[in-house]
């Protein structure tokens, strides 16, 4: 991809516990390559707030906002990766005036945070030739030391995997936007994602939990006009900002904007389970999706769309989302 298309560059962002290389992908217009450099640098001043306030003004109207989308922390959750190769074809092959629109006003990091747990789960999964006798129940563990609890360790960075996307988060690229994916949504549902319910971690600066509802809205909006059900929020799943040790609630620490959805979907046959208080439309789920068969593919549609909501959030508050990141930082000083 990276040699077909001039809106893609491929980077190494370290190596994995197993030895692979962890690959990111920064995707942009082709001129915004040329001030790439200058990009990161103005986030990275935002971020640390040791500017004026009349610099920071500057910079957010001069800058790019930089959107992390990532997949296959947990490789069990195989949505994650494969939305990752979608979107990345999506926003390298497509010419329409909205993605042309994000590349030219969006930085974005695609990064795959699992690269040996993909690998594993793959090899385990593709096994059998029979396609109805296969399965996920891997007997080892998806990372080498601490499987699923992987993504309990962004405040401590044990893993090399974690310190390579804490050193881009926090050190080299400090993005307004953090999108991290994962599965599974809860029964009767599509896909679960912010607003998260009740009580919010009072700690974080404010702005984080209004930007939260607002990047919500945009992803939410998005799946209603495309005519896609099954969106929950708020008080109808369990998802918090409490959890101060993962990939998307450590940047929160860090005036970051993380997002976290848990989307349902598999490549072995899947149905949407008739739960029949998820019907009744509410605030939480007010479009409900009808019980049935769910092809994977349609998980990873929907995938697309939530990263296009963002980009497009992105593009059309660009600057406030920069302001805005100076602004929290500035609080803390």
């Amino acid at each position: 991809m990276d040699e077909a298309s001039d809106r893609v560059k491929l980077v190494e962002i370290g190596k994995t516990e197993f030895g692979r290389s962890q690959p990111m992908m920064i995707i942009t217009a082709p001129q915004n390559f040329n001030q790439i450099d200058r990009y990161k640098e103005i986030s990275q001043k935002l971020g640390r707030a040791e500017i004026t306030e009349a610099e920071a003004r500057a910079l957010s109207k001069e800058g790019k906002p930089v959107v992390w989308i990532d997949g296959g922390l947990h490789a069990n959750e195989v949505v994650g990766a494969q939305q990752l190769i979608e979107t990345l074809y999506q926003l390298a092959s497509r010419n329409d005036e909205e993605t042309l629109k994000i590349l030219d006003e969006v930085i974005i990091l695609l990064v795959h945070a699992n690269p040996d747990g993909m690998e594993i789960m793959s090899d385990w999964y593709m096994r059998n030739e029979d396609k109805t006798k296969r399965a996920q129940n891997i007997p080892v563990l998806y990372q080498k030391y601490v499987g699923h609890d992987n993504n309990r360790d962004f405040y401590m960075n044990n893993m090399s995997e974690s310190t390579n996307i804490s050193l881009q988060q926090y050190v080299e690229w400090l993005p307004q936007i953090i999108y991290n994916h994962h599965q599974s949504g809860p029964a009767g549902t599509v896909v679960a994602g912010p607003p998260y319910r009740d009580p919010f971690n009072h700690v974080f600066d404010p702005l984080i939990i209004t930007s939260l509802d607002a990047v919500g809205a945009a992803m939410i909006n998005r799946l209603h006009v495309e005519d896609k059900p099954g969106y929950t929020r708020l008080d109808g799943s369990v998802f918090s900002t409490w959890w101060n040790g993962g990939l998307r609630t450590t940047p929160y620490y860090h005036n970051m904007i993380g997002i976290l959805t848990e989307i349902v979907g598999s490549p072995s046959p899947y149905s949407i389970p008739l739960v029949p208080d998820r019907l009744i439309p509410n605030n939480g789920t007010p479009y409900p999706v009808t019980p049935g068969p769910w092809p994977f593919r349609r998980s990873i549609d929907y995938s697309v769309s939530l990263n296009y909501a963002i980009l497009n959030h992105a593009v059309r508050h660009g600057d406030e989302l920069l302001y805005n990141f100076y602004l929290m930082g500035k609080k803390i000083h």
